[in-house]
């Protein structure tokens, strides 16, 4: 059995690649990458997550002796800290924006619950598909500019050979398919998220998180560094040990995707949603994989009360270490956000621009889907439509940035905002995995997420 994101061997080269991201020198790692080489381990991380064929015992041994070497090599960093108070320290003065928490905050929230929905349903089928093959398949079936959700109506044989849909993704996310929001962790995460907040409240602990996902999430329904924690969970790490012990996705973008309903918790109060998302991520997240959630979490803070885009990404520039890499892919995706806005950039020229700066990266890597959340934001500002659009044309996490993309943007305008040919198709129905029944009402979890803000405001 092959399994993905777990597999000694597979680790390895995806840990040369963080250590390296992370600033450690090419010095530091040549020798161990050489003798890992010569033994006969790949130097490259399958994307799939997982290599082709087994590996020998002897192999899979030497990956843990490899792995354990190259944990001694993650060092704290003062421009890029983990902790709550040394993160504080660093950033700027945040003063809390202001909003009505009653009727207006319930029809941001359930706009942000249906832009969420509809910008990952957007992405689903085209997840793992690369930026060219997406520009062919909405090209072949008339959707170029992408203006609504796929289809494979018209798709020649040819390009559905060369690009195929994301197999379990596309029966229920394609147009003529679309019977509600199917199940994608992109959501189960904010279901999750919801049940704990309502729980525990600000008393919320990352041991309270973990508890959750060993009672609600099946090990199969997580990925990446969150599939590492959870091996680390059940093999009695305790926090932060579960987020940096053999776990080399680290910096990735799966604390991003659970970071919404701690900014919803939270309407205008960036730095409390930051905090409360910072709380989730560090079960199984460091570094600029901390401070994605906690931009994300801001972001959704900040669209519940602000008046404009600039007001919300000004907003959440404010919970981010100003030196760290996150930062510097935040203002790269800004600035070619607003070129793209003034006309200086076609949506490809702006694409190339983030596309050269993080050639190599993986697709699920929390800085360079940052970098293209911002510029789709900071492009389109109230425009769900260009906005969810250019989040997924841009070919890396396509249901997670269209997802975040979409949240957003749908806490800013409101469900009318987004228009009725991206919420119609959802049936105010989300599919779940979560305890509690297959299926809830996004109107419910809208409801139930505008009290908990009442609660906290």
């Amino acid at each position: 059995m092959r399994l993905t994101w777990a597999q000694p061997e597979d680790l390895v080269p995806a840990e040369f690649a963080a250590l390296r991201e992370q600033g450690v020198p090419d010095a530091e790692l040549s020798s161990i990458e050489h003798r890992w080489a010569e033994a006969g381990g790949a130097t490259a991380l399958a994307p799939s997550g997982a290599s082709a064929t087994p590996a020998s015992p002897e192999l899979r041994a030497e990956a843990r002796r490899v792995l354990d070497e190259l944990q001694s090599l993650q060092r704290p960093s003062a421009d890029e800290p983990d902790g709550w108070d040394e993160i504080a320290a660093l950033l700027p003065e945040s003063s809390a924006l202001t909003g009505d928490a009653g009727g207006a905050v319930f029809d941001r929230v359930h706009g942000a619950w249906l832009g969420r929905s509809a910008g990952c349903l957007l992405g689903k089928p085209v997840e793992k598909i690369p930026r060219a093959g997406i520009e062919q398949i909405a090209r072949a079936t008339g959707n170029w500019p992408i203006g609504g959700y796929f289809t494979a109506r018209g798709l020649p044989t040819d390009v559905a050979e060369r690009w195929p849909w994301n197999r379990r993704s596309a029966p229920t996310s394609l147009v003529e398919n679309i019977a509600g929001m199917p199940e994608d962790d992109d959501l189960n995460f904010p279901i999750l998220a919801l049940d704990l907040l309502e729980k525990h409240g600000s008393a919320l602990t990352t041991d309270h998180v973990a508890e959750a996902w060993l009672a609600a999430l099946p090990a199969g329904r997580v990925f990446t560094a969150e599939r590492a924690a959870y091996r680390n969970i059940l093999d009695a790490h305790p926090v932060p040990e579960t987020a940096t012990h053999r776990n080399p996705f680290r910096e990735w973008i799966g604390a991003l995707i659970r970071a919404d309903v701690h900014g919803w918790a939270h309407p205008g109060d960036v730095r409390a949603a930051a905090r409360s998302a910072w709380i989730d991520a560090r079960l199984s997240h460091t570094r600029n994989g901390l401070y994605g959630a906690m931009w994300a979490a801001a972001l959704c803070a900040a669209s519940l009360v602000a008046d404009s885009m600039d007001d919300v990404l000004d907003a959440a520039d404010t919970v981010v270490p100003p030196d760290s890499r996150l930062a510097a892919a935040v203002r790269l995706g800004r600035e070619t956000g607003r070129a793209l806005g003034a006309g200086e950039l076609t949506a490809a020229g702006a694409l190339d621009v983030l596309h050269a700066e993080y050639e190599g990266m993986h697709w699920v890597h929390t800085l360079n889907n940052a970098a293209l959340t911002a510029c789709a934001l900071q492009a389109h500002g109230h425009d769900f439509g260009a906005a969810v659009a250019l989040a997924v044309a841009g070919g890396w996490d396509t249901d997670s940035v269209g997802a975040t993309v979409g949240s957003v943007v749908g806490g800013l305008v409101g469900p009318d905002g987004i228009g009725r040919a991206w919420t119609e198709p959802l049936r105010d129905s989300i599919a779940t995995s979560m305890p509690g029944g297959p299926e809830r009402s996004i109107r419910e979890l809208a409801e139930r997420t505008t009290a908990l803000a009442e609660g906290t405001s």
